[in-house]
């Protein structure tokens, strides 16, 4: 992953709103919520969803998806995976990492 990508995703993620938002949408899995129940859910303003999930989906970690007249949005778990990954890539690469702290 190119340092660009990681810090776009980290920024996006860097709001309590997006980060609810992501955290919600990691636990319903892949099959997401609509734009409507996730504004809901975490009673914010349906404008400021809009927004919130346009920066996410901008920086790569939802999917969205029209079925019928809903937007669906979910995350998208390689790139989740991927920024993780990027994260935890070099650890302890210096010395012998004490237990657990790579597992």
């Amino acid at each position: 992953m190119k340092p660009a990508v990681a810090v776009a995703r980290l920024s996006a993620l860097a709001q309590e709103s997006r980060l609810a938002v992501f955290r919600l949408l990691v636990q319903r899995g892949p099959e997401g919520l609509p734009a409507g129940e996730i504004a809901a859910r975490l009673k914010v303003p349906q404008a400021t969803m809009s927004f919130h999930l346009k920066e996410l989906s901008r920086a790569g970690l939802l999917r969205s998806r029209q079925q019928g007249r809903f937007i669906y949005y979910a995350p998208d778990f390689k790139a989740m995976q991927g920024l993780v990954g990027y994260l935890t890539e070099n650890c302890c690469a210096e010395s012998a990492c004490a237990p657990g702290v790579c597992s």
